[in-house]
């Protein structure tokens, strides 16, 4: 902790105020890339990215892929990617997007699974992985869920090693305390349903993590709702510690977070972001809201034990703060980056609809970071009531979509704009259409620009600990003779 403090200090000395990260470019990874399993559509076509994590201690870069393409429906191993980009590290471009390993998420009792929890109040191996970090003590991934919603930890095999104790607050359940996880039916408490945890970070002492909700829960507001909650659990015995109120901007906003990434311990950037733009089957109409800001969780009262009934903040409870470009409480809430605002030519200059993996990545040559930015393509599949898959084609330069037998581009349907079905007789896939890409965005952000940064800070290794030990021994030993 007096690393920590130091740290902190020299960054408060450092830097004065908050300004604006510049976009430096973007890459278009095809629908078609497969993972280390294949490129088949339920074991293999990567999902792109749910979340992202850079660890600054090794090196490396993880992409999260969620539940898989049937939407909780159709049987998918979860797994998770690890990928190297080049970096340039003088502008901070970014190229050559590979994927390097792929872990299936395991335990003892076999792979965990995206399909729907059945029993509907039993979790089991049920896992929709939304939110990823590394715990720079051990090494190990903690993965946030939505089902539960839940915090797992698993090693670097991808092999289970504990659960987090969910708050009793936040399960989903009805008025007689019986859980629902796969469906709202009947809940009238706890989560939404797709809704759990979806952001997650990490303290960069890593003594504590942070879980947050996508939206409101049931019986605080549900759909209407502007507050969700930020979870503090400690990393040492799994329990949660304090929870946070946190208002999300408006409905044009679309009330929802993506993805949540520590600045240091009380300092955070979080991704809101609307269901507009290009998906598998959104509204592409605008706005296309997609906005990270910073907020500050120091000074906000921990709501534990509080219930904002009806979406209706109780008196003397202080909210998570939003901050200003000038670091301060915000008054306009002014966005750090506008994701919508920096379009690519393989889109149409139209924005993905699910912007939802945020990290800070390398420190560049003149001492900026690279912010690394990615969406979910959903795998480019959509399904109907029945479970029946089709793969999802977009063009660009007419911004059309259309809805075509999984697999193959024969018996394709129109998606209209609003996301509903048109035309249902186009037959086979004209020209000019592709499967919806993933996308990752890079950005400079400049210590002014976060107003300080601090990087995860691993612990010592026990062998370094009594080689220290063992030093200061000899050394004394020397002294004394």
């Amino acid at each position: 902790m007096k690393r920590l403090s130091f740290l902190a200090a020299a960054a408060a000395f450092a830097i004065s105020a908050q300004a604006t990260p510049s976009f430096v470019n973007g890459l278009v990874i095809a629908a078609t890339t497969g993972d280390t399993f294949g490129n088949s559509v339920n074991d293999g076509r990567l999902g792109m990215f749910s979340d992202l994590y850079y660890d600054t201690n090794r090196n490396e870069w993880w992409g999260l892929s969620d539940r898989g393409p049937g939407g909780g429906t159709i049987s998918y191993e979860t797994r998770i990617q690890r990928f190297t980009i080049d970096v340039n590290p003088s502008t901070g471009a970014i190229a050559n997007f590979q994927i390097r390993q792929t872990l299936k998420f395991t335990g003892p009792a076999g792979n965990y699974n995206g399909l729907a929890p059945s029993p509907n109040n039993v979790l089991g191996r049920a896992l929709d992985p939304e939110g990823v970090v590394v715990n720079p003590l051990n090494g190990n991934l903690l993965i946030s869920d939505e089902y539960g919603p839940s915090l797992y930890e698993f090693n670097r095999s991808g092999q289970f090693v504990r659960s987090f104790v969910t708050p009793a607050n936040l399960i989903p359940r009805s008025a007689s305390g019986v859980p629902n996880f796969a469906d709202d039916t009947g809940n009238t408490q706890g989560k939404r349903t797709n809704r759990g945890f979806e952001g997650l970070a990490i303290s960069p002492d890593g003594q504590f993590a942070y879980a947050m909700l996508q939206s409101a829960m049931l019986d605080e507001g549900a759909g209407n709702g502007t507050y969700n909650r930020i979870v503090k659990f400690s990393t040492a015995n799994g329990q949660a510690v304090a929870q946070y109120a946190y208002q999300m901007e408006g409905s044009s906003q679309g009330r929802g977070i993506s993805s949540l990434v520590a600045l240091d311990d009380h300092r955070f950037m979080v991704l809101e972001r609307n269901n507009r733009g290009v998906g598998v089957s959104s509204d592409l109409a605008t706005p296309y809201n997609k906005k990270v800001y910073v907020i500050d969780i120091a000074g906000a009262t921990d709501v534990s034990s509080t219930v904002i009934t009806g979406g209706v903040l109780p008196g003397g409870v202080t909210l998570v703060t939003k901050l200003d470009s000038d670091g301060n409480a915000a008054n306009g809430r002014t966005a750090l980056i506008d994701l919508a605002a920096d379009t690519l030519p393989a889109l149409g200059g139209k924005s993905p609809e699910k912007w939802e993996g945020l990290t800070v990545g390398p420190r560049l040559a003149d001492g900026s970071y690279l912010l690394l930015a990615g969406t979910d393509n959903d795998y480019s599949v959509t399904q109907n009531g029945s479970s029946v898959q089709f793969d999802v084609f977009y063009n660009p330069s007419t911004g059309t979509r259309l809805q075509c037998d999984l697999g193959g581009t024969t018996n394709c349907v129109e998606i209209l704009a609003d996301g509903t079905v048109g035309t249902t007789n186009i037959g086979n896939l004209p020209a000019g259409y592709a499967l919806i890409p993933g996308v990752l965005h890079a950005y400079k952000a400049t210590l002014t620009d976060l107003g300080g940064y601090m990087a995860p800070v691993p612990e010592p290794a026990a062998w370094a600990l009594m080689l220290s030990g063992l030093i200061g021994l000899a050394y004394i030993k020397r002294r004394r003779d």
